[in-house]
């Protein structure tokens, strides 16, 4: 399946300081995040993020949510899912395409993934742009995203299928992002 710019919702799981120190390859994912956000920033794509229980854990991570420029919603649920305000959300944008960043694989995004799948809504989860504590559990999440039906992708797979053509007229301020994130 390729991300259709009309349909699709970005949905940044728990990237908050406190859990990404901790995380497998958390500066390239940061980054990866990032260039997602500032795509769908620019290609007028709806970005929905949550913070697992943020009162204690801390906000997302500054840099992030200054790109995001809307509240986390706050959740004790693994899932996203598992919250209205979250459900409310998604469910007034009327898109059905998740494209999913964030972290863990194995734990927030992979019970955020099943719930979406189980909802009717089709689901990318972006590898270069989720990660877990080790190596393993990052795999393992994926694998059962993968098992699922989830399609796994990258994060400029993603905004190249959301622009479709190089005559797209923000082609070039893509390209800048594409540049800018590439080191």
């Amino acid at each position: 399946m390729l991300a259709r710019l009309e349909d699709s919702v970005v949905i940044v799981v728990d990237m908050q300081p406190t859990f990404l120190d901790g995380c497998w390859h958390s500066a390239e994912v940061l980054n990866r995040t990032k260039f997602l956000v500032e795509c769908a920033n620019l290609l007028e794509v709806p970005v929905v993020a949550t913070e697992q229980y943020s009162e204690r854990m801390g906000g997302t991570e500054p840099g992030l949510a200054a790109l995001i420029g809307q509240a986390a919603l706050d959740k004790l649920t693994f899932s996203c899912c598992g919250i209205a305000p979250f459900n409310e959300s998604l469910g007034s944008l009327g898109r059905k395409l998740a494209v999913i960043v964030g972290i863990e694989t194995h734990i927030c995004v992979n019970q955020t993934v099943h719930h979406l799948v189980e909802s009717r809504y089709e689901a990318i989860v972006c590898v270069d742009a989720v990660t877990a504590r080790t190596e393993d559990r990052h795999r393992i999440g994926m694998e059962r995203i993968r098992a699922l039906g989830a399609t796994p992708a990258h994060t400029e797979s993603v905004a190249y299928e959301w622009l479709g053509s190089a005559s797209n007229p923000k082609f070039r301020d893509a390209l800048k992002l594409v540049k800018a994130y590439s080191g």
